[in-house]
């Protein structure tokens, strides 16, 4: 429902966070007391390449388990890196701007990246921090294109020869109800697989004024999320979260797609659609609907949700509320929390977990590579508004390429 993403509006993630002060200032007014972070014998040192409202919002998640320092942060604005750094206690002198400013966050003595800023940027910023050494958290989408996900994919298994974690920041697969209806369909509680359907409903049309001389305002305040090129569009930036987690239930990635894509808004300057509907090809058969928008028209409908038809049961699955898997004898109905948050919660402190217990197997990172491919795929296709296979769009590679020219080093 509605509600759902206005729930997130005010929780933040990737696009429409509340300051932390703001959150803070909620928190006082109801007079609850300030819960204690739990104590932990090893202090990570993490610095935080982003400090807009994603950065910042991730940030007091890492300051509320404990067990991290936030030694260091970057943002492109100096400003933004000031104030930010100045909010997390991070020295001035390790407050880092400019396009490379990642790479004195890298050297500035940090155990551990967190990658919250834009997406064209992460696939470069993941595989530097590798490289050199440190462990990886990052936001997703991971990337905008094949070769930015390919190049995930590599310092992935990089990092697990490394022997360093590199976690992506994924909620849905991480709730309980969504592993207990996996579990049941891995061990055949829907037989096989007949149709899918989904929806990524965006809460709202994302902001998309006039163009400068240069890009760089087009870096802050949501407006990335109107250019491809450092988005990936709606059905990637947005859309991967429910894309995930359908990857992660179905167990696998589709073989090809065919789709159609307009867009519709009054003023156009960046190049984002405004809504697609895709059709994928899964091995076997079977077919997945999905069907994205990002518009404000009074949607009526549950975003971020979707069915999964078996043979014999159906799956519904939704970011917050009831999902169940229902028919066969595998029967189940659960609730999914605040997932936004909790999910987050779960992801820090298994980050945490796996540095401090040696667990360096990063199976998420392939998957985020299937799920990535799968949202390019959909892009792509029905850019074209033709059949387009898996094969095809890795052999082709496609970059999508931004114009940095002007932008501060």
């Amino acid at each position: 429902m509605k509600t759902e993403m206005t729930r997130r509006n005010f929780i933040g993630g990737t696009m429409a966070a509340l300051p932390l002060a703001a959150i803070g200032a909620n928190a006082a007014e109801t007079n609850t007391p300030a819960v204690k972070p739990p104590e932990y014998a090893r202090k990570i040192k993490i610095g935080i390449i982003g400090g807009g409202s994603r950065g910042n919002w991730i940030s007091g998640f890492f300051k509320k388990h404990g067990g991290y320092t936030i030694h260091a942060m970057a943002d492109y604005f100096e400003n933004v890196a000031d104030k930010s750094g100045e909010a997390m206690g991070v020295d001035k002198a390790r407050r880092f701007s400019g396009l490379s400013g990642y790479k004195k966050l890298i050297a500035s003595g940090v155990e551990a990246v967190a990658i919250e800023d834009v997406p064209y940027f992460y696939p470069e910023q993941a595989k530097a921090a590798i490289e050199a050494g440190l462990h990886v958290y990052m936001a997703k989408p991971v990337a905008v294109d094949v070769p930015g996900t390919m190049m995930v994919g590599e310092a992935g298994k990089l990092a697990t020869q490394k022997k360093l974690v590199m976690l992506v920041d994924y909620q849905l697969p991480t709730d309980p109800a969504i592993i207990e209806i996996g579990k049941r369909i891995r061990e055949g509680g829907m037989g096989a697989f007949s149709h899918i359907m989904s929806l990524g409903f965006a809460w709202h049309a994302w902001p998309d004024p006039a163009l400068g001389k240069t890009i760089e305002s087009r870096l802050q305040n949501q407006i990335w999320l109107s250019d491809t090129g450092l988005s990936g569009d709606t059905i990637v930036s947005y859309d991967i979260h429910l894309i995930d987690g359908l990857v992660y239930l179905l167990g696998k990635r589709p073989v090809s797609a065919c789709g159609y894509s307009r867009t519709v808004r009054a003023k156009v300057n960046g190049d984002r659609t405004d809504t697609a509907s895709v059709i994928y090809e899964l091995e076997g058969g079977a077919t997945w609907t999905h069907v994205t928008q990002s518009l404000d028209n009074e949607w009526d409908v549950t975003t971020l949700s979707g069915k999964i038809f078996g043979m014999t049961a159906t799956a519904h699955v939704q970011y917050g509320g009831k999902v169940y898997l229902k028919g066969g004898e595998k029967n189940y109905v659960g609730k999914v929390g605040d997932v936004f948050v909790e999910g987050v919660e779960r992801n820090i402190a298994t980050f945490y977990r796996n540095i401090t217990e040696g667990h360096f197997e990063n199976a998420v990172v392939q998957r985020a590579v299937d799920g990535h491919l799968t949202a390019i795929l959909g892009r792509e296709a029905a850019a074209r508004r033709r059949y387009l296979t898996m094969d095809e769009l890795i052999k082709e590679n496609k970059r999508l390429e931004v114009n940095l020219t002007g932008l501060k080093a």
